[in-house]
């Protein structure tokens, strides 16, 4: 079983925010960053440090997924 530390759950949430900022007067978040804000408040108010990847919704996977993919492609660029 997978598990998503919340360190790599809030790095996310930053890497979706800085790709596409908060809209409109409400601040609205992008679609990507709300879905995983979900299960990173969860883990706030439960004192959890990780999360089966298992648990999230398939909005929240596909997040992670490409934020983890986008980190992979970025360590793996010729320097």
């Amino acid at each position: 079983m997978l598990f998503l530390s919340i360190q790599e759950i809030e790095a996310a949430i930053n890497y979706w925010r800085s790709q596409s900022p908060a809209k409109g007067d409400e601040l609205s978040l992008c679609v990507e960053a709300s879905s995983l804000a979900k299960p990173y408040a969860m883990m706030i108010v439960q004192g959890s440090q990780r999360i089966p990847m298992d648990l999230l919704d398939a909005s929240a996977k596909s997040a992670i997924q490409k934020y983890l993919t986008q980190l992979n492609t970025k360590n793996t660029e010729p320097t």
